[in-house]
């Protein structure tokens, strides 16, 4: 979901740029709402465990041909995509892949001899497929997507008293990305002794949502959206927030399409690999201590790290995390 959402400015960006120019989104019907406010652009459903799965992603590509396709932008470069991408390059369509900078991620997350430098960001590297296509982005300037219609649904859930709203996504992948739960509770508190915020918590699946409702349920200014919302309620709600405390995960991705303020924290992970939200400066990344740990990032998703590195995230105070979002608002 996350490189999904990491699609959005750059397109946004394109559309902004060449106006002139139809572009196509071909992915999963789950992230058709990504892309609803971007001008001129078409969505195509890839049901690749349906009628496209296996030699059915022949018919997607021809059913992509058949729209009058000029162009191929490849930004995802894995097997499904290569298949379509080749076959319409075969058939005569101008295609460009990207480079997702293996070798320089392997160096980054190596033990030894490791080359702990900035990366290109990965919105840059979907821009750069673009560029190879003839056309030349500076997504510095693209503009956020539009906040959505804050409904009465939304209203009940955060009350009938004007606060500023923050966001918690407290949950990702990999445990190694995820800031320990007691943890996150001081930073709660922290936030809801003021009284001064409306504190929701994001999260999916059905062990998420029942420690979710559980945290809600000890704070008299937090609810838990988790299960209440459909994911297309649930982004028009992210595009109300005024701030996002999020991982290394999706969500912080989705708040900053909105141009939501964005602080994320970082375990074995690292900002350096190119993950970033878009759009946010580099002081809204909370990374854990690397003097303490020194082989982070270990990874580039968080699935390998050395032993006790699980334990990382606990080097970034709850102080420090609560300071920061009082900071921003």
């Amino acid at each position: 979901m996350g490189d999904v959402a990491m699609a959005v400015p750059v397109l946004q960006s394109f559309s902004q740029a060449y106006p002139e120019v139809k572009l196509t989104v071909l992915s999963r019907a789950f992230f058709k709402p990504f892309f609803e406010d971007i001008p001129n652009l078409n969505f195509l459903e890839a049901d690749v465990y349906g009628k496209h799965k296996g030699i059915g992603l022949v018919k997607l590509a021809k059913e992509a041909k058949e729209l009058g396709i000029d162009a191929v932008a490849d930004l995802h470069n894995v097997i499904r995509s290569k298949v379509i991408t080749n076959y319409l390059r075969i058939i005569g369509v101008k295609t460009a892949t990207i480079d997702k900078g293996r070798s320089e991620k392997k160096a980054l997350t190596r033990e030894t001899n490791k080359e702990f430098r900035q990366l290109k960001t990965t919105h840059q590297r979907y821009a750069d497929v673009f560029y190879k296509l003839g056309f030349p982005l500076d997504i510095k300037t693209g503009n956020a997507l539009p906040r959505k219609a804050f409904t009465q649904k939304f209203q009940n859930l955060v009350g009938s008293s004007p606060k500023k709203i923050i966001g918690i996504a407290p949950f990702a992948a990999h445990d190694s990305k995820m800031y320990p739960l007691e943890l996150m509770r001081e930073v709660i508190l922290e936030l809801d002794k003021t009284g001064l915020y409306s504190i929701l918590l994001f999260g999916g699946g059905n062990e998420e949502t029942l420690k979710l409702k559980k945290i809600a349920e000890e704070f008299s200014t937090v609810s838990s959206v988790a299960r209440v919302l459909s994911f297309k309620e649930e982004l028009a709600l992210i595009s109300n927030l005024d701030i996002m405390l999020s991982m290394d995960s999706g969500n912080g991705h989705l708040a900053a399409m909105y141009g939501v303020p964005v602080i994320s924290i970082w375990g074995v992970t690292h900002p350096y690999a190119g993950f970033a939200p878009f759009g946010q400066i580099s002081e809204n990344n909370l990374v854990a201590d690397r003097i303490k740990y020194p082989f982070i990032p270990t990874s580039i998703y968080g699935n390998k790290y050395p032993e006790g590195y699980e334990n990382a995230m606990k080097t970034i105070l709850s102080k420090t995390v609560s300071a920061k979002i009082l900071e921003i608002l």
